[in-house]
C-alpha cells in the first residue's frame, strides 16, 4: 500500500465523533429485539439535539433457515417502538421478499452462454462439441 492509500483507509475508518450513540438492546427473548441508540458527544454525555432512534431485529423462518429481518422503528419512546413492532417487522418481511422476487426475476432474464452454463458444451452449443469421442467430459 502506498502512503496516500493508507491516509485514505485510515480516513476512511474513523470513527464520526460528532455523530455517536450509546446502544441499549431489550428483548423480550421470543420474538426479537428493539435497540434503543441514544445520542451522546464526544464525552459521552447526553446529545439533545439529535433524535433517539429505535431499531428492531427479528427472525422468522424459511424452507431454506432463518432470515433476519432489520427495521428502523418510527418511535420517541420504548413503549412506542414495542407498539411500532409488529407492524414494522411485517413491512420488512414484504419488503425482504419483494427482493428476492425480484433477484429472481433478475437472474431468470439473464441471457446464458454455453461457457456460463458449466454444462461442458463445446462450441456451437452441440453437446460435448469438440470432445473426443463426442461425449460430454466433466472437469
Amino acid at each position: 500500500m502506498t502512503d496516500a492509500e493508507t491516509q485514505e483507509t485510515m480516513e476512511q475508518l474513523a470513527v464520526d465523533a460528532d455523530g455517536l450513540y450509546r446502544e441499549e438492546n431489550f428483548t423480550d427473548r421470543r420474538v426479537g429485539s428493539i435497540q434503543r441508540l441514544t445520542p451522546v458527544t464526544r464525552d459521552g454525555q447526553p446529545d439533545d439535539s439529535r433524535p433517539v432512534l429505535y431499531l428492531g431485529n427479528t427472525q422468522v423462518m424459511t424452507p431454506v433457515g432463518g432470515l433476519p429481518l432489520n427495521f428502523e422503528l418510527d418511535a420517541s419512546s420504548l413503549e412506542e417502538a414495542v407498539a411500532a413492532f409488529p407492524a414494522a417487522a411485517q413491512a420488512a418481511l414484504e419488503q425482504a421478499m419483494e427482493q428476492l422476487k425480484e433477484m429472481q426475476r433478475e437472474q431468470a432474464s439473464r441471457i446464458m452462454t454455453p461457457d456460463q452454463m458449466g454444462s461442458g458444451m463445446g462450441g456451437g452449443g452441440a453437446p460435448g462439441g469438440g470432445a473426443p469421442g463426442g461425449g460430454i467430459q466433466l472437469r
